[in-house]
């Protein structure tokens, strides 16, 4: 058994492979490295600039307000599968939103509980939308940064909004 870190989120992944995505932010398999190669950035003292800073304060409510929607999309869910499945993209998007608080230094804020539809169709339809949205934001974001880290953190959170809406291309 080997152990992969994240070189976004940090968390180490057990196992003979090396994981497609890392199962706890969704970055993709370029950004796990073996053990002693990593390097985590959440790890790494980066100073930030001011256009930065409110991207990543942007970025933040996102994620956030992501996380509320996907577990209230998980209780309206049909099946199993489909509460699984909007559980876990909290988990991930949650895990996005600590990614960031730690680059900031800052504690977790609080948002407003989301809302979302009792129909699991329209969920799909609202999370493609969010996820779209939060896609394009992280790619300008991107081009925007200045700062190396803040590049690459980005890069990754629009990779892995694009697989967010791969995936829910398949539910409808």
């Amino acid at each position: 058994m080997k152990t992969y870190i994240c070189q976004i989120c940090g968390d180490a992944y057990l196992g003979e492979e090396k994981p497609k995505n890392c199962p706890f932010c969704g970055a993709r398999e370029n950004f796990m490295k073996l053990g002693a190669e990593a390097n985590p950035i959440v790890n790494q003292k980066t100073e930030v600039n001011d256009l930065s800073g409110r991207n990543l304060e942007e970025a933040l409510g996102l994620e956030l307000r992501a996380n509320l929607i996907y577990l209230c999309m998980a209780g309206k869910a049909k099946t199993y599968a489909v509460q699984a499945m909007f559980k876990r993209l909290a988990k991930v998007e949650l895990e996005h939103a600590v990614i960031v608080t730690k680059i900031l230094g800052i504690a977790m804020p609080t948002v407003e509980n989301q809302t979302c539809s009792e129909d699991e169709v329209e969920n799909f339809k609202q999370t493609i939308s969010l996820e779209e949205h939060a896609s394009g934001i992280y790619a300008q974001f991107a081009q925007e940064a200045e700062e190396q880290n803040i590049k690459i953190l980005f890069t990754a959170l629009n990779q892995a909004e694009m697989d967010h809406i791969e995936l829910i291309k398949r539910y409808l």
